[in-house]
C-alpha cells in the first residue's frame, strides 16, 4: 500500500508553527513542497475513484491552484492574528456545485498531533443554515438515521463549538433533536492518529471514513436540495 506523509512532513509544520515568519518559509518551503504539499496532492488523487463510489458528485482535485488543497497562507486582512501562514494543512472534497451553491464537503486536516477526518458544512450562511435547521425539524427520522446511528457515532463527534445558548427562532424547546439545531455548523469529524496518517493504512482508513460520513453528507445535501 502507498504511503504519503513521513516525520518530515510533521516536522515541517511543527517547525512552521515555531516560526510562523515568511523568512523561514522561504528557506524552507522546498521542504513544504515536498513533504506536504506534493504527498497530499497525491494522496487527494488516490482518493478520487474511492470517493466516486460514495458519491458521482464530490470531487478531490488535486490541482496546485484551484484544486481541493487549501492554501498555506493565512487572510491577514481582518484578523488581529498577523502570523502569515497556518501550521497545518487541510483540503476539501468539495460538491460540484460548490462554487454556486452553499454545499457540504468532506475535509482531511493534517497537523501534528490533531489529524482528522470531517464532512460537513462550516459557517453555512443563514439563509442555507435556516434551511438545514428546518430539514431536520421535518424530516427528524432521517437525521436520527444519519446523525445518531450508534455505529456513526462510535466513529464520528458532532462539532460541538459556536452553539447557540437558546434554541433557534422559530423551533420549539422541547423537539427531540433542539440540542442539534443549536448548532451553528454541522459537521462530523473523527481524529486520526499520527501513526495513522504516516503509514500504509491511511489511504484505506480514508477510503472508510468517506463511506461512513455518506449517510451525513446525503442527509446535509437533501437538506441544501443538492444531488448526492
Amino acid at each position: 500500500m502507498p504511503t504519503y506523509f513521513t516525520d518530515k512532513s510533521l516536522k515541517f509544520l511543527r517547525g512552521l508553527a515555531r516560526h510562523n515568519e515568511r523568512a523561514w518559509f522561504q528557506a524552507h518551503k522546498a521542504d513544504y513542497d515536498a513533504h506536504v504539499r506534493e504527498p497530499f496532492q497525491r494522496l487527494l488523487g488516490d482518493l478520487q475513484a474511492p470517493l466516486a463510489k460514495v458519491s458521482a458528485h464530490f470531487r478531490s482535485d488535486p490541482k496546485t491552484v484551484g484544486g481541493s488543497l487549501f492554501r498555506i497562507h493565512r487572510d491577514t486582512r481582518f484578523a488581529s492574528d498577523k502570523a502569515p501562514y497556518k501550521a497545518w494543512q487541510g483540503a476539501r472534497l468539495f460538491h460540484e456545485r460548490s462554487r454556486q451553491v452553499p454545499a457540504p464537503s468532506f475535509y482531511l486536516h493534517l497537523q501534528p498531533g490533531n489529524c482528522f477526518v470531517a464532512g460537513g458544512i462550516w459557517h453555512p450562511e443563514p439563509p442555507a443554515q435556516r434551511q438545514i435547521r428546518q430539514f431536520i425539524f421535518d424530516n427528524p427520522g432521517g437525521w436520527k438515521a444519519a446523525a445518531h446511528a450508534p455505529a456513526f457515532r462510535r466513529r464520528f463527534d458532532l462539532e460541538e463549538d459556536e452553539k447557540l445558548v437558546r434554541p433557534p427562532r422559530g423551533f420549539p424547546a422541547d423537539f427531540e433533536f433542539i440540542e442539534d439545531l443549536k448548532h451553528r455548523n454541522f459537521v462530523a469529524a473523527r481524529a486520526i492518529e499520527d501513526g495513522t496518517l504516516l503509514g500504509p493504512r491511511l489511504l484505506p482508513t480514508l477510503e472508510k471514513d468517506l463511506q461512513a460520513l455518506a449517510p451525513f453528507m446525503d442527509y446535509l445535501c437533501a437538506a441544501l436540495d443538492l444531488e448526492f
